[in-house]
């Protein structure tokens, strides 16, 4: 779960929160609702391939509309 901090609060530490934000993010809140999420640049984008493998079920044909008609016509 990220970590929540008022806005003040983030914009005194915010050199600090940069060094140590984690995965989770940091969510940043005004008046007590959320506005902005602080989450680290980058990751390997390469271990999101075939992250969903066997998570997804495919249902009919993908490669159709759904919709019949004739080039003919």
């Amino acid at each position: 779960m990220a970590r929540t901090i008022p806005a003040a609060k983030f914009r005194e530490q915010c050199l600090a929160l940069l060094d140590r934000v984690g995965p989770e993010g940091i969510v940043i809140t005004k008046h007590g609702r959320p506005v902005a999420k602080l989450i680290p640049l980058g990751g390997d984008s390469a271990s999101l391939i075939g992250s969903l493998k066997g998570k997804l079920k495919i249902k009919g044909n993908i490669r159709s509309t759904g919709i019949r008609w004739n080039a003919e016509s």
